[in-house]
């Protein structure tokens, strides 16, 4: 009987799928709650959990090889001749790789949100605006002169960043 054979194999491998379950249940509550807690927009919570979704996977099925007996050496081999391709090929596209690295950054870390004046220090092109949106890879701005601005999430994180005061309109305070 096979299953007799590989009964310790099944149920470790069951036992990787109930985990993998209940740690994408339990890390997209948290993730949500934290977006909740920092009034964070849906649609950005959801890429923040495909991203941690895409690591469990990838964890468990490393775990589902050891499992089921692949030698080391092969596991090493084949992951560093993966990593070697993937490398090479994200060297030519690496700000693709920094901006969305940047965009779970500034999704947990960043004290600016959605609706917030900011101001970014760049010598040659100094930008402010008001945050529309900030996507995997860029941050949407919208200048006071209406004029939509595209900023690359890797070089937000690399300027220095002022969060202007929103000016009261005195318009709104009169009797």
């Amino acid at each position: 009987m096979d299953f007799q054979r590989f009964s310790a194999e099944i149920i470790a491998t069951l036992i990787v799928i109930i985990a993998v379950i209940v740690l994408r249940v339990v890390m997209a509550k948290l993730v949500r709650r934290y977006a909740q807690n920092n009034h964070t927009l849906e649609h950005r919570t959801n890429l923040v959990i495909k991203y941690i979704n895409l690591l469990i996977n990838i964890v468990a099925f490393i775990a589902l090889i050891i499992i089921w007996g692949v030698q080391q050496e092969d596991i090493f081999l084949t992951v560093s001749s993966v990593t070697t391709v993937i490398g090479v090929a994200m060297f030519a596209q690496w700000s693709i790789l920094s901006n969305v690295t940047s965009g779970v950054i500034l999704f947990f870390f960043f004290p600016f949100k959605i609706g917030d004046v900011i101001k970014i220090h760049d010598k040659d092109f100094p930008v402010e605006g008001e945050i529309e949106d900030i996507n995997a890879f860029h941050v949407d701005l919208r200048t006071r002169e209406g004029e939509r601005i595209t900023y690359p999430n890797n070089l937000l994180l690399q300027k220095g960043i002022s969060i202007v005061q929103h000016e009261a309109d005195p318009r709104e305070f009169t009797d």
